[in-house]
């Protein structure tokens, strides 16, 4: 039961216009999701859609045949001081669930004595996470609380900008109450089990989308298992009975390395140490991502696994793979041909991605199908993405040298070829 419940809708900022509930069902179900976040909740027109063409049963809400529950992403900025006794300005993101619409209307109004929430489907307030905590609890004890792309520098919980050290510091005496972190695009479980202080949270992987296009819908998404309603999901969360997640690959992400965009350079953490952390070309503070955060608040060594580790994949959305195997963009016809004789013939990517037989997945297009299986046998080879850049495929070892000269600042390929 795939479920990836960190969703946009086209009311927040920097998303597709036409991001709304008919095309997030279709692409769920061309993707292989089978329950969709609703995202955005508390702004009054997405809920006033939601509740026209959502049906409620047994604990769900449905859209032609795929399951929805009530979602949010919000933006808190304020200032709290750490474990160092020192006030910091803090900027973090957070998913919060919901049981039902009639939560949704308790929760938006407590929201709007907080400020506005008509102008974002994210919207931002200035009170702390501890705070957030209290609320949604006074409401529900059925309310989820998530910390967003736990390791994005800018607005992760652990982020290196204004992120906190640990779970603790950040939410304090409410912590037992976070059952779960989310991973992000730049990070994998692996990463985060060099953590032991997250061994008793759920390790769980979302889109965060911004369009329903099958290379952003569901690029991460979690394994619930057997679910029948909201409180199942709930509960697998909340006791770590998750089944196992769908990952980027954390290279591809746009803040794995530290780097400087403007300048276009990047490094590992054990070069940005010798480099004090500046940028080699105008010597100004690079952005420091998520290898380098992971790095300072590991108590692990790498390769460590959590005594209560899932399994996971790590994926390159198909239309990339396709894109990259006949020299073409995402979006081009081509790409959409490959992709849809793709999806006729196997019903959804996660099948072709995950289980279709490769000697059928051949017949359709070889060319793809050979990356397909280097994607199952990870095999995949990337540039690390870095201060808001993505991540390059590379697709052979000559390609991966050219791609080293013509990217300039970009270091320690030896790790990934």
């Amino acid at each position: 039961m795939f479920v990836d419940l960190h969703i946009h809708s086209k009311y927040s900022r920097a998303t597709s216009k036409d991001l709304n509930i008919e095309n997030l069902a279709k692409y769920a179900k061309i993707k292989g999701l089978d329950v969709l976040g609703t995202g955005d909740f508390l702004h009054p027109l997405w809920i006033k859609e939601i509740k026209q063409k959502l049906q409620e049963e047994n604990g769900m809400y449905f859209y032609d045949g795929v399951k929805f529950i009530p979602t949010v992403e919000i933006s808190l900025a304020y200032t709290q001081k750490g474990n160092d006794d020192k006030a910091k300005g803090r900027r973090i993101h957070h998913l919060i669930t919901a049981p039902s619409l009639d939560t949704v209307d308790q929760i938006t109004e407590w929201f709007k004595k907080k400020g506005r929430v008509d102008y974002d489907g994210r919207p931002i307030f200035g009170f702390s996470s501890i705070e957030l905590v209290e609320a949604m609890q006074s409401i529900s004890k059925d309310i989820m609380i998530i910390p967003a792309h736990a390791w994005t520098p800018w607005f992760g919980i652990f982020g290196s900008m204004s992120g906190f050290n640990s779970l603790q510091e950040c939410f304090q005496e409410k912590a037992k109450h976070i059952y779960a972190i989310e991973t992000g695009l730049s990070s994998d479980p692996p990463m985060n089990w060099r953590i032991s202080a997250l061994d008793n949270l759920s390790i769980v992987s979302f889109s965060d989308n911004h369009s329903f296009w099958p290379w952003r819908l569901g690029r991460e998404c979690t394994d619930i298992g057997k679910i029948e309603n909201y409180k199942d999901i709930f509960n697998a969360i909340k006791n770590q009975k998750i089944s196992s997640t769908i990952e980027f690959f954390p290279e591809e992400g746009k803040y794995h390395y530290d780097g400087h965009r403007d300048c276009n350079f990047s490094c590992a953490p054990e070069e940005s140490k010798k480099l004090s952390n500046k940028c080699q070309k105008c010597g100004r503070d690079m952005t420091i991502g998520v290898m380098n955060r992971v790095e300072q608040l590991a108590d692990r060594p790498e390769g460590s696994k959590s005594p209560n580790a899932k399994p996971f994949k790590s994926l390159v959305p198909l239309s990339e793979l396709i894109a990259h195997a006949h020299d073409t963009s995402t979006a081009s016809k081509k790409t959409w041909e490959v992709f849809n004789r793709f999806i006729s013939t196997f019903g959804n990517e996660f099948n072709v991605m995950l289980s279709a037989d490769m000697s059928e997945i051949k017949k359709v297009d070889e060319k793809t199908a050979l990356l397909i299986e280097k994607n199952r046998e990870n095999k995949i080879k990337m540039i690390p993405g870095y201060d808001g850049v993505y991540g390059k495929l590379i697709l052979e070892e000559s390609a991966a040298t050219k791609t080293q000269q013509d990217a300039k600042g970009v270091s320690s390929l030896k790790r990934f070829l």
